[in-house]
C-alpha cells in the first residue's frame, strides 16, 4: 500500500484528439508548484498519481493548479486479489467518523470479474458485516468510498476536494493582460487563466500623478495572480507623457476615450512582441462611460488584435465575489489611484463619434509617444514569493 496524491481531470478528458498534450501540460505545470518538495508523478488517460512524502503541503499546492477537477489522498494497491480489495476498505475506515456511506466503484479492467454495480454492493455488505450501526444512502452520505480497478493496480479512496477546473496554463497560448489597481481586471486575468491562457500583464503608469504605492498594489495584484499563473511578467508603460498630451489638447469629455485608444495601441503593439495571441481587460458592459456598447466599439478600432473581456457581462457584485475568493479584492481596495481614474471629467462621453476621435488624434503626435513608452517600458518579473527581479530595458 502506497498512500498519494489522486488528480482527476474532468473537463481534460473531453480533449481525445490532444489529450496527451493537456495532460503532459498539466504534468508539467503541477511539477512546477511542487518545486522544493519531493515528488514523483505517474499519469495515464484516466488519473495522474502524486507520490511525495509531504502530502499536506502538496495538497495546498495542487488546489491552485488549472485542469483539475478534483484532488483526493488516496492508496494505492498492486494487489487486485478481491478479498484483500475488501480488507483494504473495511481497515481504512475503521477509524473514519461517519453513520452513513455508498460505495462507488469503477472497473477500468474489463477482464476483471464482475461489473461496477456488483462489486460496489458486494464491498459494500462486507463493510455491514463488518461494522455496526453503519447505513448504506445513496444521496449525500457522510463517507463516499471510492474503489477503481486499473489494469495495473488498485485505488481506494475517499471524499475529494474540488479542484479548480478549467485547461493547464499555457495550454492554450499566451495573452497580455491590462492590469490596473482595479477589482476588474485580476479578476479577468484569473479566468483567463483557468482556460489555459499563460498571461503577461501591462500596467499604465503615470508619474508623479500616480504614487509609487500605486505600482507597489499592481505589483502585489500581479503577485496573487502568479499563484495560478506562474511567474508574471510585469511590462509597466510610462503614461506621463502621452496623458499630459491628452489633457493639453484634446477636450475634457472625450479624454477617456483617446486614452483607452492610446493604451489599447500599446497593448497590441506590446501584445505582437511578446508572442501573445489577445489581448485582456476588465471591462464590464455599462460599469462606466468607456465601457458602453458605443465607446467599446470605438476604441476597440484602434487595434485588429482580438480583445477578451471576461466579466463583460458580470455586475459588480459578481466580480467581488470572485476577487474575493481568488485573494485579490482586499490589495484592490487599497486607496491608490492608477492613471484610469486620475483626470477623470465630470461629464465623459458615453456615444462617441468616430469621426471626431480621428480629428482630435490627429493634433498630437501620438506615433512616437507611443514607440517611446514601449521602447522605454520596464519589465518587472514576479513570482508567487516576495523577490522580483527586473530586466533590462527593452
Amino acid at each position: 500500500m502506497e498512500k498519494v496524491i489522486i488528480i482527476k481531470y474532468g473537463e481534460l478528458s473531453t480533449k481525445s484528439d490532444n489529450i496527451d498534450f493537456f495532460l503532459k501540460t498539466l504534468k508539467d505545470n503541477v511539477r512546477n508548484k511542487l518545486l522544493g518538495i519531493e515528488h514523483e508523478i505517474k499519469y495515464d488517460r484516466g488519473r495522474m498519481i502524486v507520490y511525495t512524502d509531504n502530502i499536506p503541503e502538496a495538497m495546498e499546492k495542487i488546489k491552485l493548479v488549472f485542469g483539475i477537477h478534483e484532488i483526493c489522498i488516496g492508496y494505492q494497491y498492486q494487489d487486485k486479489d478481491f478479498a484483500l480489495i475488501k480488507e483494504n476498505v473495511l481497515r481504512l475506515i475503521k477509524n473514519i467518523s461517519f453513520a452513513t456511506f455508498k460505495v462507488v466503484a469503477k472497473r477500468s479492467d474489463k477482464n476483471y470479474p464482475g461489473t461496477s454495480i456488483e462489486i460496489a454492493k458486494e464491498i459494500g455488505s462486507h463493510i455491514l458485516k463488518g461494522l455496526a450501526n453503519k447505513k448504506v444512502i445513496m444521496d449525500n452520505p457522510d463517507l463516499i468510498i471510492n474503489v477503481e480497478i486499473r489494469l495495473n493496480d488498485v485505488l481506494i479512496y475517499f471524499n475529494g476536494e474540488r479542484g479548480l477546473g478549467g485547461y493547464p496554463v499555457s495550454t492554450l497560448g499566451k495573452g497580455l493582460l491590462m492590469l490596473s489597481g482595479g477589482i476588474d481586471s485580476p479578476v479577468a486575468g484569473y479566468l483567463a487563466i483557468k482556460r489555459g491562457v499563460r498571461i503577461e500583464a501591462i500596467y499604465f503608469d503615470s508619474p508623479p500623478h500616480t504614487s509609487p504605492m500605486a505600482l507597489k498594489k499592481v505589483e502585489n495584484l500581479a503577485r496573487i495572480l502568479s499563484k495560478y499563473n506562474g511567474e508574471v511578467r510585469l511590462h509597466v508603460i510610462n503614461f506621463t507623457k502621452i496623458q499630459e498630451e491628452i489633457i493639453k489638447n484634446i477636450p475634457n469629455y472625450y479624454l477617456i476615450t483617446i486614452m483607452r485608444r492610446m493604451m489599447y495601441q500599446i497593448s497590441a503593439i506590446l501584445a505582437s512582441n511578446i508572442n501573445a495571441h489577445i489581448i485582456i481587460n476588465g471591462e464590464s458592459i455599462g460599469q462606466v462611460a468607456s465601457q458602453t456598447l458605443k465607446s467599446m466599439q470605438v476604441i476597440n478600432e484602434a487595434i485588429k488584435m482580438p480583445v477578451i473581456r471576461p466579466v463583460c457581462t458580470y455586475d459588480k457584485l459578481e466580480i467581488i465575489d470572485v476577487a474575493k475568493k481568488i485573494g485579490t479584492y482586499e490589495t484592490s481596495i487599497e486607496p491608490f489611484e492608477d492613471c484610469c481614474t486620475i483626470f477623470v471629467p465630470d461629464h465623459p462621453v458615453i456615444h462617441p463619434d468616430f469621426k471626431l476621435v480621428k480629428e482630435y488624434e490627429s493634433l498630437v503626435d501620438f506615433k512616437t509617444l507611443i514607440y517611446e513608452a514601449i521602447k522605454n517600458r520596464k519589465v518587472i518579473k514576479i513570482n508567487e514569493y516576495e523577490e522580483k527581479n527586473y530586466d533590462d530595458l527593452l
